[in-house]
């Protein structure tokens, strides 16, 4: 995709002709599609795959995908941003299904998968591209209140250790899922955060004497 300066989208219409609605319906499923397909091939082919392997996927044209996004550095920036609300909306969900410790692993689960996964993405984000400007804050400004929440209520229940930070917990996980020379497997980054999160639980008492 052309690195040209980004273009700035005309405003929505606001007449409330249902003539006027359908083309902004039809542009948002559009832009959702190229999210989802451009999240698929990013984490199979990275973020420097050909833009006719994400439109092909989504069902568009290309011009569609140049429209929405005229340089690759906004599509980059739209699916982090996507990734990083869905991963900290998922933090609610998991504590309504599972008790408080499990609700946390299954989040952290969930959290390595989606920074161990999009091959590329990580030195996109800090390329320096103006695109990506304040990420890294919304990065925090999302993921750290939603894993906080599940952190306090897993270390209520004494499971947990108290004694760690959620900033302190995400770029743990994120280090621990950088790539591996000879491992590009990605259970080998869980496998290591497995590792991970069973430090965080507090240790047994010793048993008694006999």
């Amino acid at each position: 995709m052309s690195e040209r300066a980004p273009g700035r989208t005309a405003p929505a219409a606001t007449s409330a002709d249902p003539g006027d609605r359908r083309p902004r319906a039809d542009a948002r499923r559009n832009l959702d599609a190229l999210i989802q397909a451009a999240r698929t091939v990013f984490a199979r082919s990275g973020v420097d795959a050909p833009a006719k392997e994400i439109t092909d996927l989504a069902g568009v044209g290309v011009g569609t995908l140049y429209r929405h996004f005229p340089r690759r550095a906004a599509l980059v920036a739209a699916v982090l941003q996507h990734e990083i609300d869905a991963c900290a909306e998922a933090g609610p969900g998991l504590s309504a299904e599972h008790g408080p410790v499990l609700a946390l692993a299954r989040w952290m689960d969930r959290y390595t998968a989606f920074v161990g996964t999009k091959r590329g993405l990580a030195g996109a984000m800090h390329s320096g591209d103006p695109a990506f400007e304040g990420l890294h804050a919304y990065f925090l400004q999302q993921l750290e209140p939603a894993l906080a929440a599940l952190l306090d209520a897993a270390a209520a229940t004494g499971e947990v250790r108290d004694d760690i930070s959620a900033r302190d917990v995400l770029h743990a996980i994120a280090l621990l899922s950088q790539p591996v020379p000879g491992e590009d497997d990605p259970a080998y980054s869980r496998r290591l955060v497995s590792v991970f999160v069973d430090g965080l639980r507090t240790p047994s008492p010793p048993a008694p004497p006999a």
